[in-house]
């Protein structure tokens, strides 16, 4: 069977993988249909036609804002053109607003008409990934609340710090601590307590619906949760749903010097991650704000 040019292209515009042909500077020869489209629904700036972008120098701009997966990318196209390396792949996050997604990139190279090319391809193994995570999450649960925990949270945090630094976006993060929580378990005993941390690890959960979210127990009865591409006045408004929820719960503490209930304090601070700053200055700033919360007669949201 001879295939013609046209039909070849064909084929390559009818498979997912999102394919580019780079010479030996990085220029884009040719990218198949799955490619621009991608590039497309994720508002790339390139538009339809990529012929003639230097990939190189697409991945050194992503790793001047802080992508580390940029750098990689780039370190691994430079070593299969220089021929330090036969070929290249690693795995990487690519997160949308909507939804998490992972890709395998392959850099191979290829010979035409006794020139060099290198065929740059982006599988996308998100299925597999999530498996993997779900696995991996089990290690990462609190086994009371069924929220994800403190290493979870510490492994969240960082990553979802590296995204937003990326798209010079904001992200907010709330610390939480269920006032007299103590009180609660002397009167009424630990099993009682138990099960108010119970249910209110699963009321966190319905403030996180985008990847970009998480709650987590932060340690005994304090909870955390990371709003990213969030700023601080609409984190406001949702740690005050948050607070008038856990009211609504009914949760008796009658020996409680608040309420005769269950209530809580939070503390809430907004930063833009950057090269100056880092996820602990974030976390200092919010459990200086739950402690201004605690003085200032606690079941209240300090920011």
């Amino acid at each position: 069977m001879k295939i013609s040019y046209e039909a070849l292209s064909l084929i390559l515009d009818s498979i997912t993988e999102h394919i580019v042909v780079v010479n030996e500077t990085g220029e884009i020869q040719y990218a198949n249909k799955s490619w621009s489209k991608f590039g497309d629904n994720n508002a790339c700036n390139i538009g339809a036609d990529w012929i003639g972008v230097n990939y190189l120098d697409e991945c050194d701009k992503a790793a001047a804002m802080g992508d580390e997966f940029g750098q990689k990318a780039g370190n691994g196209i430079r070593n299969v053109i220089n021929k330090a390396q036969s070929l290249f792949y690693f795995e990487y996050p690519c997160h949308s607003p909507a939804e998490k997604r992972w890709f395998m990139m392959r850099v191979t190279p290829l010979q035409v008409a006794g020139k060099d090319y290198f065929v740059v391809s982006h599988q996308n193994i998100t299925e597999r990934k999530l498996a993997e995570e779900e696995v991996s999450n089990l290690a990462r649960i609190d086994g009371l609340t069924n929220i994800p925990n403190r290493r979870a949270f510490n492994e969240f945090l960082r990553s979802e710090w590296q995204r937003c630094f990326r798209l010079k976006k904001p992200m907010c993060l709330a610390l939480l601590d269920l006032d007299h929580f103590k009180l609660l378990n002397d009167t009424y005993g630990h099993q009682s307590g138990d099960e108010c941390l119970v249910r209110v690890g699963a009321l966190l959960k319905q403030f996180c619906n985008r990847p970009g979210d998480i709650s987590a127990r932060y340690g005994g009865e304090e909870f955390a949760l990371i709003w990213g591409d969030t700023w601080l006045v609409q984190a406001q408004q949702l740690a005050n749903k948050l607070l008038n929820k856990i009211a609504n719960l009914n949760i008796a503490n009658s020996q409680s010097p608040v309420e005769n209930y269950l209530t809580a304090s939070i503390g809430l601070a907004e930063m833009f991650p950057g090269n100056s700053s880092s996820e602990s200055e974030l976390i200092s700033q919010a459990d200086t704000m739950l402690y201004k919360a605690k003085d200032s007669g606690r079941n209240r949201v300090i920011c």
